[in-house]
């Protein structure tokens, strides 16, 4: 699916914008503030269902009651969000909703500068960026991940009640043991995927024999009834807490370098290597296991990355409709 045009109306600090996009790459230049990221932004919400970082009422004009996408593609279809201030809605073909119909999510590659410092950053961020990546390989990842985060939810707000018993927890405990358990068993299966590439992929990059791989530091098992006992074993450590302690949410994704943590072992140049090599695979996972090419957003990532980097990102992606920003024009 190639995206011809994409209309923004009272989208962040846009009145109005309109991308007419090129089938290769699409370049958007302007200085920083000036909303170029924006634009990446409402084509992930019309291709994705939701914004890659923030809510509704955040991305809202400041002033003004609603917002609206309009995204054309080059078969004439035409996919609608707006938003009025309370909800949003999805019109597809004249057909309204709340949320964007599975048939009708794309997948997206979304490269921002932060994904640069991956590798160092927060057990949470780098967990959060492989949900998302993962909930785009298998839609069942997805719904296991709302399930648990609903269900976790409900079991927070539990534990901070005066009187609880454990006996009260088993319910969600049941929940959280069920789709735990799915989402490790798919964390275990996609990383696996990856790590039987990342080596290779990075070499080509970097130009070296080192090797990469990813690991998961988990707790958690892949077994909902063990999965279930650990849930009840914590239960008066998770009363004094207030929280749930025990859980695929507290699962961390470590990158490992020459068999070592790359934080702290590799240079700059070998992570940001190591993040190309990732974003590589992604595509190629997405291919293989959709059968479609991604729609590759790239926001002002070409001023982190050296010549060498650049000319590689742009060969590799060269078969997929590429939209980028930068603060300046590049070559390829």
């Amino acid at each position: 699916m190639i995206i011809k045009s994409i209309k923004l109306v009272n989208f962040r600090n846009h009145s109005e914008y309109v991308l007419e996009c090129k089938d290769s790459v699409s370049l958007i230049l302007g200085q920083n503030g000036c909303g170029k990221t924006s634009v990446l932004e409402a084509i992930y919400i019309l291709t994705r269902g939701k914004s890659f970082r923030a809510v509704d009422a955040e991305i809202l004009k400041r002033g003004e009651e609603f917002y609206r996408i309009e995204m054309e593609y080059e078969n004439g279809e035409k996919s609608v969000a707006t938003y009025d201030g309370k909800d949003k809605t999805f019109t597809i073909v004249d057909k309204k909703s709340k949320r964007l119909p599975k048939k009708n999510k794309y997948p997206v590659v979304l490269f921002l500068p932060s994904d640069l410092n991956l590798v160092s950053t927060s057990p949470n961020k780098r967990r959060d960026y492989f949900d998302r990546i993962f909930s785009q390989f298998d839609e069942k990842y997805n719904d296991s991940l709302l399930r648990y985060e609903k269900a976790l939810k409900q079991r927070n707000e539990l534990l901070k009640r005066d009187f609880v018993t454990a006996d009260m927890m088993f319910s969600w405990n049941i929940l959280l043991a069920k789709y735990g358990a799915e989402i490790a068993k798919f964390r275990k299966q996609f990383v696996g995927e990856i790590n039987e590439k990342f080596t290779e992929m990075y070499r080509s990059i970097a130009d070296n024999q080192d090797e990469v791989e990813i690991k998961i530091e988990t707790l958690t098992s892949e077994d909902s009834n063990k999965y279930l006992q650990m849930l009840e074993a914590g239960f008066e450590k998770d009363l004094v807490l207030g929280h749930t302690s025990f859980g695929v949410h507290r699962d961390d994704f470590i990158f490992l370098f020459n068999q070592k943590e790359a934080d702290g072992s590799a240079s700059r140049g070998e992570t940001r290597s190591m993040i190309l090599a990732l974003k590589f695979i992604e595509a190629e996972m997405i291919l293989n296991k959709l059968g479609k090419r991604p729609i590759v957003l790239l926001d002002d990532v070409f001023s982190e990355l050296d010549d060498v980097r650049r000319r590689c990102l742009v060969e590799n992606f060269r078969d997929n409709q590429v939209i980028i920003t930068s603060v300046e024009g590049f070559s390829r």
